[in-house]
């Protein structure tokens, strides 16, 4: 049904209390934050709220000097702001998809830096650089490894596919459509310029990502493109 009353639309579409804690889903796309305290989200992030909530974008210090020159030397357009005080806050990030993420005491995931969309006050996290592919990718790729116990959101572009990683069977990715991974993996970097034109279609040679050991590896059915052309 696509053709309401507007009382059936607000019935149909309006804000509906779940009861889930901290973070809910509102919709797929829509992540709820019952916020009591402070918060840290993705830059823009913000679609509406209600209640007392402040707003300051990270500060240049806000997380030390360690991580400040990380992000300058990643390049790393996806910065953070908090949201601190009570209320309602509700957060998107182009349509993609919303997962939360529960992690346990000494459990750590790393997420592309462009699919972090929230997490706790409380999540240890740093900034990774992967300095192999940094001059084959348009601002180099970073990513930020977030270590529990806290929930974290993250997002994608339609439903993602999560891969087991077992020994002595390695997992291969395209960069543009990887997500996340067990925050243990350190993924290597190969290219196959026999896959050029089927594999990694925004770069000028395959390259890939290769996760070998023990854990998984998050996907989507999409390619965010970074790459550089390795002819420009």
């Amino acid at each position: 049904m696509n053709r309401y009353s507007i009382e059936e639309f607000i019935q149909s579409t309006e804000q509906k209390d779940k009861g889930e804690g901290f973070f809910e889903l509102e919709t797929p796309r829509i992540l709820e934050v019952n916020l009591n305290g402070r918060v840290w989200a993705k830059s823009g992030g913000m679609i509406t709220y209600n209640g007392e909530i402040k707003f300051e974008r990270e500060g240049i210090l806000e997380h030390g000097l360690g991580k400040m020159f990380k992000k300058a030397l990643t390049g790393e357009g996806a910065s953070l702001m908090k949201a601190q005080g009570n209320g309602k806050l509700y957060l998107a990030d182009a349509g993609k998809k919303i997962s939360i993420i529960q992690l346990h005491h000494n459990e750590s995931i790393s997420v592309n830096g462009n699919d972090l969309l929230a997490f706790e006050d409380g999540i240890d996290w740093d900034i990774k650089m992967m300095k192999r592919i940094t001059g084959m990718m348009a601002g180099g790729l970073f990513n930020v490894t977030c270590k529990g116990p806290g929930m974290i959101a993250i997002t994608s572009h339609y439903e993602p596919l999560t891969i087991r990683v077992s020994p002595g069977k390695p997992v291969i990715t395209d960069p543009n459509a990887t997500v996340a991974w067990s925050g243990h993996l350190q993924p290597q970097f190969q290219t196959d310029v026999s896959l050029k034109s089927f594999f990694g279609r925004g770069s000028g040679e395959s390259i890939q990502m290769r996760f070998e050991g023990e854990g998984f590896v998050v996907v989507q059915p999409f390619e965010e493109v970074y790459m550089q052309n390795s002819q420009g």
